[in-house]
C-alpha cells in the first residue's frame, strides 16, 4: 500500500518494529502470523494469547518462528520483546499490561470476550485493531467513544469486506464523487443453513461451523454491512437489503436503484447476490459535474447517474497489517463508527420458538441476523443479534419473525448488553 509500505522500511531499518499483541490463534489469525512474520518489514507478532496455548504456538510454527518463550506476567512478555523473542501467554492481561507492545490485534470473533478486552487495553493505553464485525456491528460507537476518552484509537482492520469497502468508498468520494451504494457481492444466501447443514464445508474450509453458518445465513454480511453504515452514516433500503439478485457483471445493475431514495436515505448499505465478480465489494456513486461525468464516460464507466466502482476480493489478514500501521503511525482508522447507531442487525427466528427455548449464538440453529435502521430497532424494540445468545424465549416465536426484547427474559444485563442500554438509552428495558 502506498506511503505505509515507506513508513514500515523505514522501521525496518531504524530496528524499530511495530510490536504487535495478538488475542486469538484461529485460522484467520494463523495466517495472520504467517503473513507478518514472513512479508512484513518492520512489524513482528511480539505476543499472542490464546486460551489454548497450543495453538500460540502453533501460529508461530506455522510461521516458522523458533525459540518461542511462555510468559506469566507481563514484565517477562516486555523482555522477551526486549530480547526478540516471541512469546505466547495464557493470560490476556499480561500481554495487554505489557510496556513494550504497541497495538492490540483482537481476532476472537467472540463478542463478550473481545469487548472485554478491547476496553482493558484502552484502560492499558492500547491502540486496537480488530478483525471482529460481531463486536463493531454490535457496539462499534461505544467503542469508539471509550477510546477518545482514553487517548488511544480502535478501528476495525482492512482484508474483511467493510475494510475494503471503506478503503473504496474514501477514495471515490476523494475524486469529488458522492458515494450513495457500499455494496457486497455474495455468492449465496439462504436463512435456512443451520450447523448440520455447515459441518462438512467447515471441516474441508477449516473454520468454526458456526462461523461458516453465518455466511450462509447471511448473519455475516449484515454486521458487516451494519460496520459500514455506521463509518458512512447510510442506511438500508429495507430490513434485510434490497438483496437483489443476479447473476450479470455488478456495472450492470447500477440501473436497478432509485437515484432520488439513495439520495434522501444518504446513500445504504447494500448486498447483491450471485453477481460477479465475486466475492468482490463495490461502491455505486453520482456526481453533478459535467465535467467528471465527460470524463468518467471517456474512461468507460458509462453516462451515470451512478457510476460502477468495485474491487473484485477482500484478501483477509493479507491486508489486515496495513490497517495496523496506519493506526500506529499515522492516525488513521480504517472502519471507525460514528457517535451513533445508523443501521443495527435484529435477530430472526430462523425456526419456530418455543417458550423456554435458549438462544444458542450467531451461525446456530435459533436465528439468524438482518439489517434494519436504528429508529426502527428502537420503535419496535428489536433484539440485536450481538445480545441475542444465551437468552430464554418467554413466548412463542413464529420462524420469520423478529425477535423483540419483550420476548426474552431480560433481568440480569452484564458486559456489552450494559454498553449497549447506555449508548441506545432504551426506556423500554
Amino acid at each position: 500500500m502506498i506511503i505505509v509500505d515507506q513508513k514500515l522500511s523505514e522501521r525496518e531499518a531504524a530496528g524499530t518494529p511495530i510490536q504487535v499483541g495478538l488475542i486469538g490463534a484461529g485460522e484467520m489469525a494463523i495466517g495472520l502470523v504467517n503473513q507478518i512474520e514472513r512479508y512484513i518489514p518492520g512489524m513482528r507478532i511480539a505476543a499472542i494469547y490464546n486460551r489454548t496455548v497450543a495453538r500460540a504456538h502453533q501460529a508461530y510454527q506455522t510461521a516458522g518462528v523458533e525459540g518461542v518463550l511462555s510468559a506469566s506476567t507481563a514484565s517477562q512478555v516486555d523482555d522477551a520483546i526486549r530480547r526478540s523473542r516471541a512469546v505466547v501467554t495464557e493470560s490476556a492481561h499480561v500481554l495487554i499490561d505489557a510496556a513494550c507492545i504497541d497495538v492490540i490485534v483482537e481476532m476472537t470473533g467472540a463478542i463478550e470476550f473481545a469487548f472485554d478486552v478491547i476496553l482493558k487495553s484502552f484502560a492499558a493505553g492500547k491502540h486496537v485493531v480488530t478483525f471482529n464485525a460481531e463486536i463493531d456491528a454490535t457496539i462499534g460507537p461505544y467503542l469508539q467513544q471509550k477510546a477518545a476518552q482514553a487517548g488511544v484509537r480502535y478501528t476495525l482492520g482492512d482484508g474483511d469486506q467493510p475494510g475494503v469497502t471503506l478503503n473504496l468508498y474514501r477514495h471515490v468520494r476523494s475524486m469529488g464523487f458522492t458515494p450513495l451504494v457500499c455494496g457486497n457481492i455474495k455468492g449465496m444466501l439462504d436463512h435456512d443453513r443451520n450447523p448440520d447443514t455447515q459441518k462438512g464445508f467447515a471441516e474441508q474450509c477449516g473454520l468454526s461451523v458456526n462461523m461458516v453458518t453465518s455466511f450462509a445465513d447471511g448473519t455475516k454480511v449484515a454486521l458487516e454491512q451494519a460496520c459500514i453504515a455506521n463509518a458512512t452514516g447510510m442506511q438500508v433500503a429495507r430490513r434485510g437489503m434490497l438483496a437483489i439478485e443476479s447473476s450479470e457483471h455488478i456495472d450492470a445493475l447500477t440501473d436497478r436503484y432509485d437515484l432520488d431514495q439513495l439520495k434522501a436515505l444518504g446513500g445504504i448499505v447494500e448486498m447483491v447476490v450471485g453477481a460477479q465478480p465475486g466475492p468482490g465489494v463495490f461502491v455505486y456513486a453520482t456526481t453533478d459535474d459535467l465535467v467528471s461525468r465527460h470524463f468518467l464516460d471517456y474512461g468507460k464507466l458509462g453516462k451515470g447517474p451512478l457510476y460502477s466502482f468495485y474491487v473484485p476480493y477482500h484478501l483477509l489478514f493479507f491486508e489486515l497489517p496495513f490497517s495496523i500501521v496506519r493506526l500506529v503511525d499515522f492516525s488513521d482508522g480504517t472502519v471507525d463508527a460514528l457517535d451513533a447507531f445508523k443501521v443495527e442487525v435484529v435477530a430472526i427466528a430462523k425456526k419456530d420458538l418455543k417458550a423456554g427455548d435458549i438462544l444458542d449464538g450467531l451461525g446456530g440453529f435459533a436465528y439468524y441476523g438482518e439489517c434494519e435502521n436504528s429508529p426502527i430497532m428502537r420503535s419496535e424494540e428489536l433484539l440485536p443479534v450481538g445480545l441475542a445468545a444465551g437468552k430464554m424465549i418467554l413466548r412463542d416465536i413464529p420462524k420469520g419473525k423478529p425477535i423483540t426484547w419483550g420476548d426474552v427474559q431480560n433481568d440480569k444485563p452484564f458486559g456489552v448488553e450494559l454498553a449497549y442500554r447506555e449508548l441506545t438509552s432504551l426506556s423500554y428495558l
